[in-house]
Protein backbone atom coordinates (compact mmCIF):
# COMPACT_ATOMS: atom_id res chain seq x y z
CA UNK A 1 0.00 0.00 0.00
CA UNK A 2 1.27 3.15 -0.95
CA UNK A 3 1.98 5.88 1.43
CA UNK A 4 -0.30 8.82 1.28
CA UNK A 5 -0.86 11.93 2.83
CA UNK A 6 -4.63 12.54 4.38
CA UNK A 7 -6.48 15.67 3.50
CA UNK A 8 -10.11 17.21 4.10
CA UNK A 9 -11.57 15.37 6.99
CA UNK A 10 -9.77 12.70 6.67
CA UNK A 11 -6.33 15.12 7.84
CA UNK A 12 -8.94 16.77 10.62
CA UNK A 13 -9.81 12.98 12.05
CA UNK A 14 -6.05 12.08 12.33
CA UNK A 15 -4.93 15.23 13.64
CA UNK A 16 -7.69 15.02 16.61
CA UNK A 17 -6.16 11.34 17.54
CA UNK A 18 -2.43 12.69 17.00
CA UNK A 19 -3.05 16.10 18.96
CA UNK A 20 -4.27 13.64 21.99
CA UNK A 21 -1.32 11.42 22.21
CA UNK A 22 1.04 14.78 22.26
CA UNK A 23 -1.52 15.56 24.95
CA UNK A 24 -1.08 13.19 26.93
CA UNK A 25 2.15 12.39 26.91
CA UNK A 26 2.47 16.27 28.29
CA UNK A 27 0.05 15.29 31.28
CA UNK A 28 2.38 12.62 32.17
CA UNK A 29 5.07 14.56 32.67
CA UNK A 30 3.10 17.43 34.03
CA UNK A 31 2.24 15.06 36.56
CA UNK A 32 2.97 11.41 36.92
CA UNK A 33 0.30 8.88 37.15
CA UNK A 34 2.97 6.54 39.15
CA UNK A 35 6.44 5.88 40.66
CA UNK A 36 8.56 7.97 42.89
CA UNK A 37 8.69 11.69 41.02
CA UNK A 38 5.90 14.18 40.79
CA UNK A 39 6.37 15.42 37.60
CA UNK A 40 8.51 13.85 34.83
CA UNK A 41 10.24 17.30 32.90
CA UNK A 42 11.60 15.21 29.92
CA UNK A 43 8.10 14.21 28.59
CA UNK A 44 6.57 17.62 28.97
CA UNK A 45 9.81 18.63 26.81
CA UNK A 46 9.37 15.91 24.35
CA UNK A 47 5.63 17.01 24.23
CA UNK A 48 6.07 20.68 23.15
CA UNK A 49 8.65 19.99 20.69
CA UNK A 50 6.43 17.64 18.88
CA UNK A 51 3.67 20.41 19.40
CA UNK A 52 5.76 23.44 17.77
CA UNK A 53 6.46 21.07 14.86
CA UNK A 54 2.81 20.57 14.43
CA UNK A 55 2.29 24.15 14.51
CA UNK A 56 5.23 24.07 11.53
CA UNK A 57 3.34 21.89 9.55
CA UNK A 58 -0.34 23.39 10.15
CA UNK A 59 -0.23 26.86 10.89
CA UNK A 60 -3.95 26.92 9.88
CA UNK A 61 -5.31 24.76 12.33
CA UNK A 62 -6.17 26.92 15.89
CA UNK A 63 -5.98 23.83 18.06
CA UNK A 64 -2.60 22.95 16.91
CA UNK A 65 -1.63 26.21 18.26
CA UNK A 66 -4.23 25.67 21.46
CA UNK A 67 -2.20 22.50 22.30
CA UNK A 68 1.21 24.28 22.16
CA UNK A 69 -0.27 27.17 24.20
CA UNK A 70 -1.50 25.31 26.97
CA UNK A 71 2.02 23.34 27.02
CA UNK A 72 3.69 26.27 26.93
CA UNK A 73 2.24 27.93 29.82
CA UNK A 74 1.61 24.81 32.10
CA UNK A 75 5.25 23.92 31.53
CA UNK A 76 6.42 27.38 32.94
CA UNK A 77 5.31 26.21 36.46
CA UNK A 78 7.48 23.15 36.81
CA UNK A 79 10.16 24.68 38.60
CA UNK A 80 7.86 25.62 41.14
CA UNK A 81 5.91 22.85 40.84
CA UNK A 82 8.13 20.97 43.10
CA UNK A 83 10.45 21.98 46.36
CA UNK A 84 13.84 21.32 46.89
CA UNK A 85 13.27 17.48 48.02
CA UNK A 86 11.07 17.04 44.74
CA UNK A 87 7.84 17.01 46.78
CA UNK A 88 4.80 18.50 45.62
CA UNK A 89 4.07 22.39 45.99
CA UNK A 90 0.40 23.26 44.98
CA UNK A 91 -0.71 25.78 43.03
CA UNK A 92 -1.74 28.34 45.57
CA UNK A 93 1.32 27.32 47.48
CA UNK A 94 3.73 27.99 44.53
CA UNK A 95 6.86 30.86 44.44
CA UNK A 96 5.31 32.57 40.83
CA UNK A 97 8.31 34.16 40.56
CA UNK A 98 9.87 30.78 39.49
CA UNK A 99 7.53 30.74 36.91
CA UNK A 100 9.12 30.60 33.11
CA UNK A 101 8.11 33.92 32.16
CA UNK A 102 9.73 33.36 28.35
CA UNK A 103 7.55 30.01 28.71
CA UNK A 104 4.57 32.28 29.31
CA UNK A 105 5.04 34.41 26.45
CA UNK A 106 5.36 31.73 23.74
CA UNK A 107 2.48 30.51 25.45
CA UNK A 108 0.59 33.34 25.05
CA UNK A 109 1.80 34.43 21.66
CA UNK A 110 0.53 30.54 20.53
CA UNK A 111 -3.16 31.50 21.88
CA UNK A 112 -3.21 34.94 20.51
CA UNK A 113 -2.54 32.74 17.09
CA UNK A 114 -5.14 30.59 17.74
CA UNK A 115 -7.41 33.25 18.53
CA UNK A 116 -6.62 35.09 15.41
CA UNK A 117 -7.56 32.03 13.35
CA UNK A 118 -11.36 33.26 13.39
CA UNK A 119 -12.86 29.78 14.55
CA UNK A 120 -14.86 29.12 18.11
CA UNK A 121 -12.34 28.04 20.39
CA UNK A 122 -12.01 24.35 20.74
CA UNK A 123 -11.24 21.99 23.57
CA UNK A 124 -7.40 22.81 23.14
CA UNK A 125 -7.85 26.64 22.95
CA UNK A 126 -9.80 26.59 26.08
CA UNK A 127 -7.99 24.57 28.05
CA UNK A 128 -4.95 27.29 26.50
CA UNK A 129 -7.42 30.28 27.71
CA UNK A 130 -7.97 28.94 31.59
CA UNK A 131 -4.11 28.47 31.50
CA UNK A 132 -3.64 31.93 30.27
CA UNK A 133 -5.41 33.18 33.09
CA UNK A 134 -3.51 31.81 35.64
CA UNK A 135 -0.32 33.02 33.87
CA UNK A 136 -1.61 35.99 34.20
CA UNK A 137 -2.27 36.57 37.51
CA UNK A 138 -0.38 37.74 40.55
CA UNK A 139 -1.30 35.41 43.06
CA UNK A 140 -4.23 32.55 43.22
CA UNK A 141 -6.85 35.25 45.16
CA UNK A 142 -6.65 37.66 42.40
CA UNK A 143 -7.25 34.77 39.45
CA UNK A 144 -9.85 35.58 37.11
CA UNK A 145 -11.87 32.67 38.45
CA UNK A 146 -15.35 33.50 37.11
CA UNK A 147 -13.79 33.53 33.85
CA UNK A 148 -11.91 29.93 34.79
CA UNK A 149 -15.64 28.69 35.63
CA UNK A 150 -17.08 29.73 31.98
CA UNK A 151 -14.22 28.35 29.90
CA UNK A 152 -14.71 24.88 31.76
CA UNK A 153 -18.24 25.42 31.08
CA UNK A 154 -17.90 25.52 27.56
CA UNK A 155 -15.08 22.68 27.93
CA UNK A 156 -18.19 20.18 29.62
CA UNK A 157 -20.44 21.14 26.39
CA UNK A 158 -17.70 20.20 24.15
CA UNK A 159 -16.15 17.14 25.73
CA UNK A 160 -18.42 16.10 28.43
CA UNK A 161 -16.21 14.18 30.74
CA UNK A 162 -16.24 13.40 34.36
CA UNK A 163 -13.04 14.73 35.16
CA UNK A 164 -13.96 18.28 33.21
CA UNK A 165 -17.02 18.33 35.44
CA UNK A 166 -14.43 17.73 38.39
CA UNK A 167 -11.92 21.11 37.50
CA UNK A 168 -14.95 22.93 36.72
CA UNK A 169 -16.28 22.43 40.57
CA UNK A 170 -12.81 23.48 41.46
CA UNK A 171 -13.08 26.56 39.28
CA UNK A 172 -16.63 27.04 40.78
CA UNK A 173 -15.70 26.53 44.05
CA UNK A 174 -12.99 29.62 43.79
CA UNK A 175 -15.19 31.68 42.79
CA UNK A 176 -18.73 31.64 44.14
CA UNK A 177 -17.59 29.83 47.41
CA UNK A 178 -16.81 26.00 48.29
CA UNK A 179 -20.24 24.96 49.31
CA UNK A 180 -21.14 26.07 45.42
CA UNK A 181 -18.22 23.30 44.34
CA UNK A 182 -18.78 20.84 46.96
CA UNK A 183 -22.71 20.53 45.50
CA UNK A 184 -20.78 19.96 41.63
CA UNK A 185 -18.47 16.63 43.28
CA UNK A 186 -21.44 15.41 45.14
CA UNK A 187 -23.18 14.89 42.42
CA UNK A 188 -20.24 13.56 40.86
CA UNK A 189 -19.89 11.40 44.01
CA UNK A 190 -23.34 9.96 43.24
CA UNK A 191 -22.78 9.49 39.18
CA UNK A 192 -19.71 6.98 40.54
CA UNK A 193 -17.92 7.25 37.10
CA UNK A 194 -14.97 8.46 39.67
CA UNK A 195 -14.87 6.03 42.45
CA UNK A 196 -11.30 5.30 41.74
CA UNK A 197 -10.07 8.43 40.60
CA UNK A 198 -7.58 9.88 43.52
CA UNK A 199 -8.77 13.83 42.55
CA UNK A 200 -12.28 13.12 43.60
CA UNK A 201 -11.48 12.84 47.68
CA UNK A 202 -8.67 15.05 47.20
CA UNK A 203 -10.96 17.68 45.85
CA UNK A 204 -13.71 16.96 47.86
CA UNK A 205 -11.30 17.12 51.31
CA UNK A 206 -10.03 20.56 50.22
CA UNK A 207 -13.60 22.21 49.90
CA UNK A 208 -14.84 20.58 53.04
CA UNK A 209 -11.77 21.93 55.21
CA UNK A 210 -12.74 25.38 54.05
CA UNK A 211 -16.31 24.84 54.95
CA UNK A 212 -14.84 23.95 58.24
CA UNK A 213 -15.67 20.14 57.98
CA UNK A 214 -12.59 18.85 59.12
CA UNK A 215 -13.08 15.45 60.54
CA UNK A 216 -14.98 14.81 56.87
CA UNK A 217 -11.61 16.24 55.02
CA UNK A 218 -9.34 14.36 56.80
CA UNK A 219 -11.35 11.03 55.84
CA UNK A 220 -11.15 12.14 51.91
CA UNK A 221 -7.74 13.00 52.27
CA UNK A 222 -6.53 9.65 53.85
CA UNK A 223 -9.04 8.22 51.06
CA UNK A 224 -7.40 10.13 48.38
CA UNK A 225 -3.91 9.19 49.75
CA UNK A 226 -4.89 5.53 49.39
CA UNK A 227 -5.53 5.71 45.72
CA UNK A 228 -2.88 7.41 44.23
CA UNK A 229 -0.29 5.52 42.74
CA UNK A 230 2.19 8.16 42.95
CA UNK A 231 4.26 8.19 45.65
CA UNK A 232 5.14 11.81 46.25
CA UNK A 233 1.34 12.61 45.80
CA UNK A 234 0.35 9.93 48.43
CA UNK A 235 2.97 11.73 51.08
CA UNK A 236 1.15 14.88 50.26
CA UNK A 237 -2.07 13.75 50.68
CA UNK A 238 -1.05 12.30 53.43
CA UNK A 239 0.29 15.06 55.15
CA UNK A 240 -3.06 17.13 54.34
CA UNK A 241 -5.04 15.56 57.66
CA UNK A 242 -2.41 16.95 60.03
CA UNK A 243 -3.93 20.67 58.60
CA UNK A 244 -7.19 20.29 59.18
CA UNK A 245 -8.15 21.69 62.84
CA UNK A 246 -10.09 19.32 65.01
CA UNK A 247 -13.84 20.13 65.71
Amino acid sequence: MPYEVPSGPALRDRLASVLEVVYLVFNEGYAATSGKAWIRPELCSEAMRLGRVLAGLMPGEPEVHGLVAMMEIQASRLRARVGPTGDPVLLADQDRTRWDQLLIRRGLAALELAEALGEAPGPYVLQASIAACHARAPSVDETDWVRIAARYTALALQTPSPVVELNRAVAIGMAFGPAAGLDLVDQLVGDGSLRDYHLLPSVRGDLLAKLGRHDAARSEFRRAAALTRNERERGLLLARPAMCRST
